[in-house]
């Protein structure tokens, strides 16, 4: 059987990818005319993600194998898995994407009518809607039209297939073609070139084709729909208008909620829920199935507050609300105050508004950040520190070893954790966690809420230093969750957790710029994360790129 090996749908990209330094566009020609007013910084190459991958073949043939679970994960940076920089290839997922294809295109040629729908091959002949296929679903695999030299070696490739005595079909053709389109650079990757002219020294235009993969990339993470590919064609996402008015539509469709999880379960670092584990001894309501219990508890309060109520951030970070089922309400017990959920559906409940606020209250997160038998005021304390107000803690000593105190039923662990932090070795970092992290202190490793532990009452009172402008005391989880949604720095750390999520990079020092548009619009509307996401397409970065640099210097 003919395959469309990598080197062979490397082969059929009519621009070489590769063809351009650096990143993409690398450093521009310097050559008097690169000097621009406008705040621009490139994005390196993307290429999808696993999990954009599954999104794209779902929604590009309806095939939900999900066939990109099998490859290897990304590199995190910052926390984020979609950070461009780090999106490499290896031969081993070069080889993953081959096979990965044979299975697709295998599968999507079975169905030939769900595949070719509006072409007859018994009334228009095999050219004729073999030609068709390359043109309208490679318009949609490449998320933009293909050239007339694209279709031309995509065509050679299909008469290659009819010709070969082993294949011949009209189905083994199309699942060639299939095979090498979904091995191209133009499927695997986001190219972003603009366009030929400069606008400002350097500067140059996204396409429209681009912003529309931009913008669905960025909000849905997967392909554009028949709406933004339409816009696109009609050269209707070349204003910031019409640019804001199409983000606005996608944060309404079903589709938002993807992307909304996606970012959230890396910012959070729920991803991790798959691996949490926890002493039954130490905690005998616990068991394996909480787990998707609790995912199931935060992704549905997030989609919530985000989709479908005000989308503040001071409603994720303190709503006296949740969504619990059954099940989860016998777990929080008295903490969940009505009304009383039954069966398995998820609801919203009323939650003890003098216990529970927003999402950093909730089990998922208690459980995440804790150790298998104890709760973790340091692990606590830094996820507030890295993921809510965006400080990088210094790294411990070398020679020193990290690990929990056992657990003594004589101390609290505040106090045991006390005595740690009195450690010269340890203060520095433990300074800055613990008095923190001590502020969830009513909560076990699991999320339960507790007055005393071994006998003692629990002090959850804290302080939070080394900020700008949150400095000071706080008495519990509550008002603790309280000031941290009353935040501007916390609201600034959330804007450039979702400009690294959705631009795809780390945010530089040339970033300010954009940086200050945006959280002066994110202000503005009374921090609605909604109009964030909408804010970070506004963007001249967004929507510009500094010309491309190919092979020999010229653009």
């Amino acid at each position: 059987m003919l395959r469309a090996t990598p080197l062979l749908a490397l082969a059929l990209a009519t621009t070489s990818l590769a063809g351009c330094t650096g990143q993409i566009g690398g450093d521009p020609p310097d050559d008097g005319t690169s000097e621009s007013s406008m705040c621009v910084v490139d994005t390196p190459i993307r290429r999808l993600t696993r999990f954009e991958y599954n999104n794209t073949v779902r929604d590009l043939l309806g095939d939900l194998t999900e066939p990109a679970s099998i490859f290897p994960p990304e590199e995190e940076v910052q926390g984020f898995d979609n950070q461009a920089a780090a999106l490499t290839v290896s031969d081993l997922l070069a080889e993953q994407y081959m096979k990965a294809a044979e299975g697709i295109s295998e599968r999507a040629v079975a169905d030939l009518p769900a595949l070719l729908p509006d072409c007859d091959v018994a009334t228009s002949g095999e050219d004729t809607c073999a030609l068709h296929f390359i043109e309208t679903f490679g318009r949609r695999a490449f998320r933009r039209p293909l050239d007339g030299s694209e279709v031309d070696r995509f065509k050679a490739l299909f008469d290659v297939a009819i010709d070969d005595p082993d294949m011949g079909t009209f189905e083994e053709g199309l699942a060639l073609v299939l095979q090498a389109m979904l091995q191209s650079p133009h499927f695997l990757y986001r190219p972003e070139f603009g366009g030929a002219d400069p606008v400002d020294g350097d500067v140059v235009k996204l396409s429209d084709w681009e912003v529309a993969s931009k913008l669905s990339y960025m909000i849905w993470n997967t392909m554009p729909d028949e709406q933004l590919f339409a816009a696109a064609e009609a050269k209707e996402l070349s204003t910031k208008e019409q640019v804001a008015a199409q983000a606005r539509r996608m944060l309404q469709d079903d589709r938002a909620r993807d992307g909304i999880k996606n970012f959230h379960r890396q910012w959070l670092r729920l991803v991790y829920l798959d691996t949490v584990s926890k002493d039954t001894t130490v905690y005998p309501a616990y068991d394996d199935g909480l787990r998707d219990l609790w995912r199931q508890e935060i992704e549905a309060f997030i989609e919530h507050v985000i989709i479908d109520d005000d989308a503040k951030l001071g409603t994720l970070l303190s709503a006296p609300y949740s969504f619990l089922n059954a099940e989860l309400a016998t777990f929080y017990g008295a903490d969940a105050v009505g009304p009383a959920p039954e069966g398995e559906e998820l609801v919203k409940v009323s939650m003890d508004p003098t216990r529970r606020a927003g999402l950093i209250t909730q089990g998922a997160l208690m459980a995440v950040h804790a150790e298998g038998n104890q709760s973790s005021p340091v692990f606590r304390g830094k996820f507030v520190r890295e993921q809510l107000l965006c400080q990088s803690l210094p790294l411990p000593p070398a020679n020193l070893v990290i690990e929990p105190p056992p657990l003594d039923p004589s101390k609290t662990t505040r106090e045991q954790f006390e005595e740690i932090g009195n450690n010269p070795d340890c203060s520095g970092c433990h300074s800055l966690m613990n008095p923190i992290g001590f502020g969830f202190e009513n909560f076990d490793g699991i999320g339960l809420w507790r007055d005393t532990q071994n006998g003692k009452p629990i002090d959850s009172t804290g302080e939070i230093t080394a900020t700008d402008s949150l400095d000071g005391t706080f008495a519990g989880p509550v008002d603790l969750a309280g000031k941290l949604a009353a935040s501007s720095e916390v609201a600034e750390c959330v804007s450039s957790q979702w400009f690294r999520f959705s631009y795809n990079r780390t945010v530089t020092q040339d970033d300010a710029c954009t940086l200050d548009e945006v959280n002066e619009v994110f202000a503005d509307s009374g921090y609605d994360l909604r109009e964030l996401v909408v804010a970070l397409t506004q963007a001249e970065t967004f929507l510009y790129r500094h010309q491309v640099v190919v092979e020999g210097g010229a653009p």
